[in-house]
C-alpha cells in the first residue's frame, strides 16, 4: 500500500512548531506534497531537506515568504521537474513533480500550490491566467505518463464542497469559471480523476477553514485541497482520511492510501 499525502504548511516554519514533523514521522506516508512553504532554501536546507525518511524536493518562489512547493518521497525519483515553463508562475514557485520511471510504466507525483484570487481582482485574473496555461501543460501529459496531482487547487467544485455555497457564488474559489475549470479537468477532454469523492460522497467534507468568525469551531470550511489522478491510479485508491486531530496549518492534510507501490 502507498500512502500519499497532501498539505498546505501556510508556513513550513510554522507548520513544524506546530508539530507537523513529528506527526509526519508517525503517519508514515510514502510521499507527501506540501505547498505553500513560504520560505527560501537557507530557510528549508538543511532543516525540512528529509522529513520522516523522505527526502524532500523543492520549488522555491523568488519573492521571500511566499508560496513554494515540495514532495517529500522515500523512493528515488527518476527525475525532478521544478516549473511547468510559465515564468510568471514558475517565478512564484507552485509546481515540482517526481518522476518514478521503470521499464514498464511512467509515473509522476506532482505537488502544486493554485493561486488564490481573494485578495484582489489583479490576483484573480492571475488565478485565471494560471488556469488557462496549466490545463495544456498538464493534457500534454495525458496518454505519455501515468501521475497523481496533489495540492492546494484553491477551488470547491461542487455545492456539497463548502458549508456555505448559495453565499459565495461570486467569491473566489468558487466562482462559475473556477468550477467550470474544474469540471473540464474532470471530464474526458483532460481525464483525471477527483479520487477523495471516489470514495467518500459525504457532505462536510472540508481541508480549509478562515480564520475569520469561528469556522474552525464551527465548521465553516471548504474542500480546495485535492488528490487528481490519471484514471488508471485513480481505481487503485482504497482508503481516504482528512487528518483533523492536530492543527499545522488553517489547512488539514488529506491522506490516500493506493494499492501500488514506487
Amino acid at each position: 500500500m502507498f500512502r500519499l499525502v497532501s498539505l498546505n504548511l501556510n508556513g513550513i516554519r510554522s507548520a513544524a512548531n506546530k508539530g507537523w514533523v513529528e506527526w509526519a514521522e508517525k503517519v508514515g506516508a510514502d510521499c507527501m506534497g506540501v505547498q505553500e512553504l513560504k520560505a527560501q532554501e537557507p530557510d528549508v536546507i538543511p532543516r525540512f531537506a528529509e522529513v520522516a525518511g523522505m527526502k524532500g524536493h523543492f520549488h522555491y518562489a523568488q519573492k521571500k515568504g511566499y508560496s513554494g512547493v515540495g514532495l517529500y518521497a522515500k523512493a528515488e525519483p527518476s527525475e525532478v521537474i521544478i516549473g511547468f515553463g510559465t515564468p510568471e508562475f514558475d517565478d512564484e514557485g507552485r509546481y515540482v513533480e517526481c518522476c518514478f520511471d521503470t521499464p514498464a510504466r511512467k509515473l509522476s507525483l506532482i505537488s502544486c500550490y493554485f493561486p488564490s484570487g481573494s485578495s484582489s481582482e489583479e490576483r484573480q485574473a492571475a488565478k485565471f491566467r494560471f488556469l488557462d496555461v496549466v490545463f495544456p501543460h498538464l493534457m500534454s501529459l495525458k496518454g505519455r505518463r501515468e501521475y497523481i496531482l496533489v495540492g492546494d487547487i484553491n477551488i470547491a467544485h461542487n455545492s456539497i464542497d463548502l458549508k456555505n455555497w448559495k453565499g459565495n457564488q461570486k467569491n473566489s474559489g468558487f466562482l462559475p469559471e473556477e468550477r467550470a475549470w474544474m469540471t473540464r479537468a474532470l471530464s474526458e477532454e483532460l481525464g483525471l480523476v477527483d479520487v477523495f469523492r471516489t470514495l467518500n460522497d459525504q457532505p462536510e467534507q472540508y481541508t480549509w477553514w478562515s480564520n475569520r468568525g469561528q469556522a474552525w469551531a464551527k465548521n465553516v470550511g471548504w474542500r480546495i485541497d485535492y488528490h487528481l489522478a490519471t484514471p488508471g491510479l485513480a481505481v487503485l485508491a482504497r482508503r481516504e482520511a482528512i487528518y483533523k486531530d492536530q492543527r499545522f496549518s488553517d489547512h488539514a492534510p488529506l491522506l490516500v492510501d493506493y494499492d501500488f507501490t514506487l
